[in-house]
């Protein structure tokens, strides 16, 4: 049996509440409410499929990343979007941290099966979130104020049980 499986940082459970608000005005006033199945992160490596006799050699490569870094703090200012018409996205913007950036180096050095285009952000609306309603969305969160920063001290590998569920965590260590 197949299972989804993720890697991703998490901020403090206060910052998660603050985004939930964001996430039900998206829902209540835009109609898009997957966005309020998952709680606010950060994607390290995105979701992937494996056989779940396979998890043990996935907690091998998790404890294999190199987490000998500093816990950093993470800056949080303002909203971001990707305006695609197919699956527009928008989003908590992270400002530009070279330590985030050096961490998803470091996973990408174990998990390196995949492709992509490490862009961090925390999603607050998309799937199914309609061109329509991002773009009268957007206006309103392109100019919305917030503020927040949290340290970030660990990494967190997440399976997929109905809800995505942290099998694994992994401090970092100066």
């Amino acid at each position: 049996m197949k299972k989804m499986y993720f890697i991703a940082i998490y901020p403090p459970q206060e910052i998660i509440e603050e985004v939930r608000v964001f996430k039900r005005d998206l829902a209540v006033s835009y109609g898009n409410t997957m966005a309020l199945k998952n709680d606010a992160h950060i994607t390290l490596f995105p979701p992937f499929s494996r056989e779940l006799e396979l998890e043990s050699d996935i907690h091998v490569a998790f404890q294999k990343i190199n987490t000998t870094l500093s816990p950093f703090e993470m800056d949080l200012n303002g909203f971001g979007s990707f305006p695609n018409p197919k699956n527009p996205v928008i989003f908590v913007h992270p400002e530009n941290n070279v330590h985030l950036t050096d961490l998803h180096q470091r996973v990408n050095q174990q998990f390196n099966f995949t492709k992509y285009s490490f862009n961090p952000h925390m999603t607050v609306g998309y799937r199914d979130l309609t061109w329509e309603n991002y773009l009268n969305a957007w206006e309103e969160y392109k100019e919305k104020e917030y503020k927040t920063k949290f340290i970030v001290d660990k990494i967190l590998l997440l399976r997929h049980d109905g809800k995505w569920v942290p099998i694994a965590e992994k401090h970092l260590t100066d």
